[in-house]
């Protein structure tokens, strides 16, 4: 089945939300993304070493707290930009008393919608 690239993604995984909002590193990424920054920029601005930069971004992506949009270049070398995708996390029991997680993500501009269908072309590629 391939995954529609303009639709809303899944609800994460409740663990991997609380594994990045645990993270002190990825706390640091998220403070200062006041704008959509590559990962040498966050980690030049967090103080985050790149290695780790890279397995943050990861982990605060999967976990639908980041957006990760690609810039295309006229040279061909696209880069990621990374973007705070949350407005609220909001963390609840059920009817059955089970814990679920709910993430209120900010409006995709057109442009990011985009991005996110030149990635998923890449991926095929």
């Amino acid at each position: 089945m391939v995954r529609d690239p303009v639709a809303d993604e899944e609800a994460p995984e409740l663990t991997t939300v609380l594994d990045a909002l645990d993270d002190e590193d990825c706390r640091a990424i998220v403070s200062v993304l006041a704008e959509p920054m590559t990962a040498s920029e966050i980690s030049e601005e967090s103080g985050v070493p790149l290695s780790t930069t890279y397995r943050k971004l990861e982990l605060l992506t999967d976990s639908s707290l980041l957006y990760e949009g690609v810039e295309v270049r006229s040279d061909g070398q696209h880069a990621s930009r990374y973007a705070i995708d949350f407005e609220e996390v909001v963390i609840s029991l059920d009817e059955v008393r089970e814990f679920e997680v709910e993430i209120s993500h900010r409006a995709r501009s057109p442009d990011q919608r985009l991005e996110n269908l030149w990635s998923e072309v890449r991926k095929e590629t």
